[in-house]
């Protein structure tokens, strides 16, 4: 390992504690970054200080949701740090982008990633190695990009992303919202998989009240819905009780909808998933609900789907008690690569719980872990 990779290390560090995904602000500009747009439409930034070290590191950000404006999302950090600007400073590039869309955009942010690096080779030349790092929804963009574009990349990190099926995490989602609706039926209007427009305008100021009212009104129930839906959660910590809840509830009333426009159709389907663990499973799935995915719906989440065939080294950072895409995807996909014959994949589990909930020295060693791999 060359000693000039180093504080590289540090920049993915900054950047994947601080930028985990989900209901971020876009930021202004730094100084010394140049904004602009892709051929797809989305927005760029390109930031390359005086006596550029050759090296880019690649961003690809989690989810966003689909009512919030286009725009360069998780440059700060919660202290008020930028990414940016600390990546400069360190004689690395860096260079991100919105994305062409927000919501469901695993497909559209490879393409916007490839646009990205294309236009970094012609604004500024070709960088001597290139990484790619991703969190959340972005972990799936970086495995994908290992796998499908490995030309293009020195080496990959993935942090918290649904890499082993990205089906599997809508089932997941998905059986979570039919299961809350069995427990705390009515809480929620309308159904699982075409959310109401009154919904989801009023979550924050109507809904997630309301949850949080009916989960201390039946603390017996709350606690059998995380055990069936295998939901992880911390019993020295009841905060994370309703963490779990709101969180996962998030995801299916802000992103079905625009889920489901992507897909042409509804992906989620479990007519033949058997519940058990609750006080009467007999009871419970003879009255929760069923839901048929759509053939369509099926056939166009294909290309979301890791494969393991890996020619570059890929690392995945997760913690063990993710409530939002569980550790078992790491399984997952490991089990895809055993056959991978040139590329290498490294899981790097965390136990902890929360969605990309990392420390500064666990990511450090994920990424040095990376730069060992021949």
């Amino acid at each position: 390992m060359r000693m000039r990779s180093l504080p590289l290390v540090v920049v993915l560090t900054l950047v994947l504690v601080g930028a985990a995904g989900g209901r971020a602000e876009a930021q202004p500009i730094p100084p010394g970054c140049t904004a602009g747009s892709l051929p797809s439409g989305a927005l760029s930034l390109i930031c390359v200080p005086p006596g550029w070290n050759g090296q880019l590191v690649v961003f690809a950000h989690g989810y966003i949701e689909v009512r919030q404006p286009l725009g360069l999302y998780n440059l700060q950090l919660a202290d008020g740090t930028s990414l940016p600007t600390v990546i400069q400073a360190l004689g690395f590039a860096f260079a991100t982008t919105s994305y062409r869309k927000n919501g469901l955009a695993i497909l559209e942010g490879i393409a916007d990633i490839r646009e990205l690096v294309a236009a970094f080779k012609t604004r500024v030349g070709p960088p001597a190695r290139t990484f790619i790092a991703g969190v959340s929804e972005g972990g799936a963009v970086a495995a994908l990009l290992a796998e499908r574009s490995p030309d293009l990349f020195t080496g990959a990190l993935a942090a918290c992303g649904p890499v082993g099926s990205f089906w599997g995490e809508i089932e997941y989602i998905g059986d979570f919202r039919v299961l809350f609706d069995y427990y705390f039926p009515g809480v929620i209007p309308g159904s699982p998989i075409s959310i109401p427009a009154e919904v989801i305008a009023n979550w924050n100021a109507v809904y997630v009240p309301r949850i949080l009212g009916a989960l201390a009104a039946n603390p017996t129930g709350t606690l059998e819905l995380l055990k069936v839906a295998r939901v992880p959660f911390e019993p020295a910590d009841p905060t994370t009780v309703a963490r779990s809840v709101i969180g996962l509830l998030w995801y299916n009333v802000l992103g079905t909808n625009d889920a489901k426009a992507m897909l042409g159709g509804n992906p989620y389907d479990n007519r033949f998933h058997w519940y058990f663990g609750s006080s009467n499973d007999l009871r419970l799935n003879l009255r929760v609900r069923r839901v048929a995915a759509s053939a369509a719906a099926l056939k166009n989440l294909r290309p979301y789907e890791t494969t393991g065939r890996l020619k570059i080294p890929l690392v995945s950072l997760h913690t063990t008690r993710d409530e939002i895409v569980p550790v078992w995807h790491e399984l997952l996909y490991g089990l895809k690569a055993r056959t991978s014959e040139r590329g290498i994949f490294v899981p790097v589990p965390v136990d902890r719980y929360g969605h990309c909930n990392f420390n500064a020295t666990e990511v450090l060693t994920a990424f040095v872990g990376l730069l060992s791999i021949p």
